[in-house]
């Protein structure tokens, strides 16, 4: 079935994964971009473009409520450790509260594996690190779980940018940590437009790139 999905983070990364999956699917998308670096490229896949900025309340309240109907909005926005005002959770806090206000039917959150519960599945050194980060990307979470909206939340491994491998896989294990290729998150992530998938938190790996060896239950997304 064919939604209109509103996307912010289209620019780079899993973003512009998620943009290339969700037009090959189907799917109207217009993306949420800061500035016209990417708009071509973007335009050219058949992604609707927006100028506007995850950090201004005002531009998301504008931006969602001059579209049709938004079916879901998906957000893979994030910041560097090394940012000083990260965009995790204002930028998506900011996002939810514009989602609420347009009644949009689903949230998909992009954050990372460490967030949250899934803070043990870190080493001492990777946690070290990333901890600014993910203590912004929780309270995002928390934010999100808390709205009301029907969500469902894609914690990924370390990331890489090869072509997919198709062996992602979803797992609500929060002890799993490993690798994952960005356009397998993104498959990951348009497959969780499905309703199996609403109101759940699930960690995104490559199965055979998995940091120790334990079993685990795969999440069902057929």
């Amino acid at each position: 079935m064919t939604s209109s999905i509103f996307l912010a983070g289209a620019s780079r990364g899993v973003g512009r994964e998620i943009a290339k999956c969700l037009t090959t699917q189907g799917h109207h998308v217009t993306a949420l971009l800061r500035s016209e670096a990417s708009r071509a490229e973007l335009e050219a896949m058949g992604v609707s473009v927006i100028i506007g900025d995850a950090m201004a309340p005002n531009d998301l309240l504008s931006a969602m409520q001059s579209q049709k109907p938004i079916d879901v909005v998906i957000s893979t926005i994030g910041g560097l450790p090394q940012d000083g005002i990260k965009p995790d959770y204002p930028g998506n806090k900011n996002l939810v509260d514009a989602a609420v206000a347009a009644v949009v039917k689903k949230f998909i959150l992009v954050t990372s594996i460490g967030t949250g519960n899934s803070v043990s599945a870190l080493s001492p050194q990777t946690l070290a690190v990333l901890q600014p980060v993910l203590i912004e990307k929780d309270k995002a979470e928390q934010h999100l779980i808390n709205s009301g909206l029907t969500y469902t939340i894609v914690r990924p491994g370390g990331l890489k940018s090869e072509p997919a491998t198709g062996n992602g896989v979803l797992t609500e294990d929060i002890r799993i940590i490993g690798s994952i290729h960005r356009a397998d998150v993104a498959d990951l992530v348009c497959r969780t437009i499905n309703t199996r998938a609403d109101n759940k938190i699930l960690s995104a790996v490559d199965k055979n790139m998995l940091f120790g060896q334990f079993e685990f239950d795969i999440f069902d997304l057929s």
